[in-house]
C-alpha cells in the first residue's frame, strides 16, 4: 500500500498518528509537509525524535512535496502525508491530483474557530478552504482514529452551522 493517507492535523507527528494510525495501517513512512518546519533544523529534529525508528520521516516544503509526489505514490510500503492546516493541504491538492481523499484528524480550538466535533474546530476561511478542496473532487472526512466512523465534510459543516 503506497502513500494513500492524507491527513490534516495541527499537531502533526504525535501519538495518535504514530500509534493510533501507524500501527493498524502498518505505516512505514510519514511525509510531513510544512514550509516552516522544513526550514527549521530544530523543529525537524524534534519531529524526527517523535517518530518511531521503524518509520521514515520525510519533511518537505509544499513545493518539494508536489515535486516528489510521484515518488511517494510509487512506493510499495504504506505511508501518510500530514499537514498542520487546511491552507497547506489546499495548496497540495491544487498541484497534486493524486490526492483523492483527505482526513481531518485534529484542528483544535483557537479564537475564531467554531466547534464541529470535539477534535475539529474550523474558522470561516478553513471551512471555505475545505469546500474548495472538495470542489476539486477530493473526498474529505473527519476521523480521529481508523476504528472510528468518518464524518463527511457536509455533515461536519452542518455541525459547525456553516
Amino acid at each position: 500500500m503506497p502513500l494513500e493517507h492524507f491527513r490534516i492535523d495541527d499537531r502533526l507527528v504525535h501519538g495518535q498518528v504514530v500509534v493510533g494510525w501507524g500501527q493498524p495501517l502498518q505505516l512505514r513512512f510519514i511525509v510531513l509537509v510544512d514550509d516552516g518546519v522544513a526550514s527549521n533544523d530544530w523543529e525537524r529534529e524534534l519531529y524526527r525524535m517523535g517518530t518511531p525508528p521503524e518509520m521514515e520521516l520525510l519533511v518537505e516544503t509544499v513545493d518539494s512535496a508536489v515535486a516528489r509526489m510521484p515518488e511517494f505514490t510509487a512506493r510499495t510500503d504504506a505511508g501518510m502525508l500530514l499537514t498542520a492546516d487546511v491552507a497547506t493541504m489546499g495548496r497540495l491538492t491544487a498541484a497534486a491530483p493524486a490526492i483523492r481523499d483527505v482526513t481531518i484528524g485534529g484542528l483544535h480550538h483557537r479564537p475564531g474557530r467554531a466547534a464541529c466535533l470535539s477534535y475539529v474546530y474550523l474558522s470561516d476561511d478553513e471551512a471555505a478552504g475545505l469546500g474548495a478542496i472538495a470542489a476539486r473532487g477530493v473526498r474529505i472526512a473527519a476521523q480521529d482514529l481508523p476504528a472510528s466512523s468518518p464524518m463527511p465534510l457536509d455533515d461536519l459543516l452542518r455541525e459547525r452551522g456553516a
